[in-house]
């Protein structure tokens, strides 16, 4: 395989990734459940089978005669070497596959089960019919082809990372070569020094690039279950440059990755210790108030630290970014589909005995869910052509995974089950009810058209429960890719509309399509809400919060 075309699996890798959901997680009691729902159908339905075997037969009919019509969907990029479409053998072997796993997804989809049995039916189906793909296997031509540009030592070579794999990574391919990368080396690089610590987060404050900047700070909230440094990456994907690069004082929280012994941290604990922080914020700023920025659980924390401040009259905020966050817990998704009371309940237990919800746990669950691009790509890239992983930053973070504590945790499952944001007092943090409408501040909500883990719909949906002035920007690419959008990609687009209204689709006919990145957009807005300019400062943090550890600080090397 190229460098072009390992370049290619990353980036493709890198817009499928789901990130993590420490919500949702599925049960192999679960899928065993359901995959014998699956055999028992075609018992209970033995006419209904029958009929589909018929149709598999005409169509296999077809293919040994070279007259069948099928053709993998443009999507799928698996057959994508010459001699599928070519070689009329191996032609002949992808259309029976082809036609194998259609007619078994149609068998299903017509059944008489309800719909939610028949959508875990067809994701069984899926799992197995995907990994008894022909491409892989040793028969896949470019394999074959590798084996003898290589006499053999892509064999070999796929071999020892089979067995790497085994001992070092729960026999999961490996997604990056996670040697390529080293943070506070060639990622989070960005100039900085942590400002305030307490037991739960590390405040970094970054160096100014301008001479001269806003008033009003800007503190970004990241996900707790992934650590910090996806908002800065390498220098052209870094959202903490970005920011800096306008003129904005920037702030990040680095959280902590908690063990066992902090089983008992849950959302007001987060809370409390990000009032701190905003607090520091403002003694070193001088500012009376900040502009905010949550990105995936990061964003539920940061709106019900705002709602919070409303229960209390205090406006500490002046406006906040949300991006790719849902607060309205009504999800219709893949990921979704095992999580009945049962799953839930289990998925609690399960961290409260551990402790903790270990990410790389949840990282093995969402891999299956879309096993081609995380995990059977990586099957042939690594052990059937012998590469070694991709060296993609994007991936390397994904694999940095940190914990959950069970208390957390707990409180994430029962929003899922609840909903309780979308209902005024149904959530209390800190000592005081929740209502998202009293949350008034003009606010910026991200989508991702094509994301897997927060539906663009959802988080849509999600803006109307607050009570401020909403810009909601519509990107073209999946959860990751939407937030790590840098201005200056061929292939960024992203939609600008009216009002959000009741109807997300109504606002998606109306929207107008901008090519670039959405940076460029949020760019305009935060620095227009960011005060007046004045000298930017010679040093960092303050008499009462001094400088200490160089950015990116200690707690994002804990393990």
């Amino acid at each position: 395989m190229t460098q072009k075309n390992n370049n290619g699996l990353s980036q493709q890798a890198a817009e499928s990734t789901l990130n993590l959901n420490p919500v949702i997680g599925v049960r192999g009691k679960d899928l065993l459940t359901s995959a014998r729902m699956v055999l028992l159908q075609a018992i209970r339905q033995p006419f209904h089978s029958a009929k589909h075997a018929t149709r598999l037969g005409v169509e296999l009919k077809n293919v040994l005669l070279g007259t069948s019509k099928l053709r993998p969907g443009n999507e799928d990029r698996r057959f994508a070497d010459p001699a599928w479409s070519n070689n009329p053998l191996y032609r002949r072997y992808m259309q029976t596959y082809l036609a194998w796993r259609g007619e078994l997804q149609n068998w299903m989809a017509d059944s008489d089960l309800p719909a939610e049995d028949i959508s875990r039916g067809q994701f069984i189906i899926s799992l197995m019919t995907e990994a008894m793909s022909p491409t892989n296997t040793l028969s896949n031509p470019a394999a074959v082809k590798r084996f003898f540009e290589t006499g053999g030592k892509s064999l070999l070579d796929g071999l020892t990372h089979l067995a790497k794999d085994l001992v070092n990574n729960g026999g999961m391919p490996s997604q990056v070569n996670m040697d390529a990368f080293e943070v506070g080396k060639n990622l989070a690089t960005t100039e900085g020094a942590v400002v305030f610590r307490n037991d739960v987060l590390e405040l970094i404050q970054y160096k100014p690039f301008t001479e001269t900047v806003h008033e009003r700070p800007l503190l970004v909230v990241p996900p707790q279950i992934n650590k910090f440094y996806v908002f800065d990456l390498s220098p052209e994907k870094s959202l903490a440059r970005f920011s800096l690069q306008s003129g904005l004082q920037t702030f990040i929280i680095s959280w902590r990755n908690p063990t066992k012994s902090q089983r008992e941290w849950g959302l007001t604990t987060y809370i409390e210790a990000l009032k701190e922080a905003v607090d520091v914020v403002l003694e070193i700023t001088g500012s009376p108030d900040l502009n905010m920025l949550g990105a995936c659980s990061g964003g539920i924390t940061t709106v019900t630290l705002l709602g919070h401040y409303a229960a209390l009259g205090e406006n500490k905020v002046h406006a906040f970014t949300q991006m790719v966050s849902v607060l309205d817990f009504e999800l219709d998704t893949q990921v979704a589909l095992f999580a009945d009371e049962k799953t839930l309940e289990a998925a609690k237990r399960r961290s409260y005995q551990a402790g903790v919800l270990e990410g790389k746990d949840m990282a093995k669950v969402f891999a299956w869910m879309r096993p081609n691009d995380l995990i059977w790509n990586y099957w042939v890239n690594n052990y059937l052509l012998g590469n070694e992983p991709p060296a993609f930053d994007i991936l390397f973070w994904n694999n940095d995974t940190t914990r959950l504590p069970a208390a957390l945790h707990g409180e994430l499952v029962e929003m899922f089950k609840s909903n309780p944001l979308s209902r005024p007092g149904a959530l209390e943090v800190s000592g005081t009810p929740i209502d998202l409408r009293q949350v008034t501040c003009d606010f910026y909500c991200v989508a991702g058209l094509n994301d897997h883990i927060t539906p663009w719909e959802a988080c849509y949906r999600s803006a109307r429960l607050l009570g401020g002035k909403c810009e909601f920007i519509l990107s073209n690419s999946g959860h990751i890719q939407s937030i790590l959008n840098p201005p200056g990609n061929p292939k960024a687009r992203f939609m600008t509309g009216p009002e959000v209204s009741a109807d997300p689709k109504t606002w998606q006919e109306n929207a107008s399509k901008h090519a670039d990145s959405w940076w460029l957009h949020w760019q305009a807005w935060v620095t227009a809400r960011s005060g007046a300019t004045k000298e930017a400062p010679t040093s960092l943090g303050s008499h009462t919060h001094t400088a200490a550890e160089a950015s990116p600080g200690t707690y994002v090397h804990e393990r």
